[in-house]
């Protein structure tokens, strides 16, 4: 795994990428080219409030009635000749995973892009059990040579570049490969076939599952996802419980959306869905399909006030893009599945062990562009504040944030207290204060000025101009308009008022 993965906290992880420039470069040209693409496709679809809004109202719906909804698809899926499985956890789904593999006999298996499929580490699960698991999403194929995880829900080798992909594919060539575009993608297409035709199994993602069909909906842009889910005898599909929605009308908004905000593309360039195994007569498909529902903690989310509706995401990327942390660190930065701020929420959220993962909240700026850039409107600005908070309730913050806290508790109780710390702070900023700024590296100042600088406090504080303003206005030799006092008072006597 590369140096992202391993480093044990955020901090670490972040110096890590941030002295990383080609990622840095890579990552910002990126997330720039995509939110312009987003904002295009946006404005050319038109209403896109009313479509955001139409989206949210959908999700919130059905994350409200979701008992009903999946009870619906598991007894459609169910008519339909599909078998259908609940795992609690990612232990539970691998179990079920390997048992459907073993009656199978499988050797080799093959699978199209799933996020959810990340949380159950099942490549590894497969390959510890002999078979062998191949990424065919491009990205994720490279990501797996590389032995590194994604580090954008969309565009999982964001970070790479074609000469090392090119190292990569001439690893598996056995001679050296071209950095170029069309040779690479003709050798991974060529090798990827191979291993669709030899596949005892193909894996797959669900991006919707259609309660009224007991139908999941896949959308890709390269075209594996349909080898996998056709070639293969057997289909396992990977579903987060919350994936669901109630009907084909509701995939056109979904299908509206998710290819804007996540790619600035009108549609996706497949959509497949599927509906049971192959039938009498259809030229092709599994003889079995297996959808196994995963919980993995999501359901801790239901009926939560402050996170119910993170439940809502629909995972197309958009708040990645958006986010100023994550276009510095890009995704390894995050340490888990998930990055970006819909990472910072979901991470400490999923995994139950908040001392570990709690401080992944903190990598935000709180700008709120995530919820602006999300297309089902998720607030996940405030969600990350309700983390923080609730780190703080347990005690997980750092010994010294906590004094500060109370230091500052102590200084801002009083207009009498504050006044004499600005004023003790005036003072003792003196011998480090050098033309109006403080450059100081060390102590509290060390991660501050480690990336900009520290300004001094003011000569004269608001509050003392504020004071002289008013006995001027009492002066009667001000020589001030009638008009401007006028305003200056009644400026001072709603401030008086409240």
């Amino acid at each position: 795994m590369s140096g992202h993965h391993t480093a044990d906290t955020l901090e670490q992880r972040a110096k890590i990428a941030l002295r990383d420039q080609f990622l840095r470069n890579a990552v910002k040209f990126t997330t720039k080219k995509l939110r312009t693409g987003k904002q295009t496709a946006a404005d050319e679809l038109g209403n896109w409030e009313a479509w955001r809004e139409r989206g949210r109202q959908i999700r919130l719906h059905t994350i409200a009635h979701l008992d009903y909804y999946l009870s619906q698809f598991v007894a459609n899926l169910r008519a339909a000749g599909g078998y259908v499985h609940f795992a609690a956890d990612a232990r539970e789904a691998v179990d079920i995973t390997l048992r459907i593999a073993r009656a199978k006999q499988a050797k080799s298996v093959v699978k199209s892009k799933s996020m959810v499929s990340e949380e159950l580490h099942i490549n590894q699960a497969l390959e510890a059990n002999g078979i062998e698991a191949v990424e065919t999403d491009l990205g994720e194929y490279i990501i797996q040579l590389a032995g590194e995880t994604p580090s954008h829900i969309i565009i999982p080798a964001i970070h790479k570049n074609k000469s090392q992909v090119a190292q990569l594919f001439s690893q598996v060539a056995g001679t050296d490969l071209p950095a170029e575009t069309a040779i690479l993608a003709g050798f991974a297409r060529t090798k990827l076939r191979e291993k669709f035709l030899a596949a005892d199994i193909g894996m797959t993602g669900c991006n919707f599952a259609i309660a009224e069909s007991g139908s999941i909906v896949l959308f890709s842009n390269e075209g594996n996802g349909r080898m996998v889910s056709t070639l293969p005898k057997t289909q396992i599909t990977f579903m987060g419980m919350e994936r669901i929605i109630p009907s084909w009308e509701d995939l056109e908004v979904m299908a509206t959306l998710l290819p804007r905000s996540a790619t600035g593309q009108k549609l996706t360039v497949y959509m497949s869905a599927i509906t049971g195994p192959r039938r009498s007569g259809d030229g092709d498909g599994p003889e079995e399909l297996h959808v196994i529902i995963i919980d993995n903690g999501r359901s801790r989310q239901l009926g939560d006030p402050e996170f119910q509706e993170v439940l809502n995401c629909i995972r197309c990327g958009a708040c990645l893009n958006a986010c100023p942390v994550y276009r510095h660190v890009g995704g390894h930065a995050y340490g888990w599945v998930y990055s970006g701020p819909i990472g910072a929420v979901l991470t400490p959220l999923l995994n139950e062990d908040r001392t570990k993962w709690g401080e992944v909240a903190n990598a935000s700026s709180l700008c709120g562009a995530c919820y602006e850039a999300c297309p089902v409107k998720i607030p996940l600005h405030d969600m990350l504040v309700y983390i923080r908070r609730r780190n703080v309730e347990s005690g997980l913050t750092a010994p010294a944030e906590r004094l500060g806290m109370k230091v500052f508790r102590l200084a801002a109780s009083s207009s009498h207290a504050f006044r004499r710390t600005i004023k003790l702070g005036r003072i003792g900023q003196a011998a480090l204060l050098r033309n109006g700024v403080i450059r100081a590296k060390w102590g509290p100042f060390k991660g501050w000025n480690a990336g900009r600088v520290l300004p001094g406090l003011a000569g004269q504080p608001f509050r003392e101009r504020w004071s002289a303003l008013e006995q001027e206005l009492r002066d009667d030799s001000t020589e001030m308009s009638d008009e401007i006092r006028k305003r200056l008072q009644d400026q001072l006597e709603q401030r008086r008022k409240r």
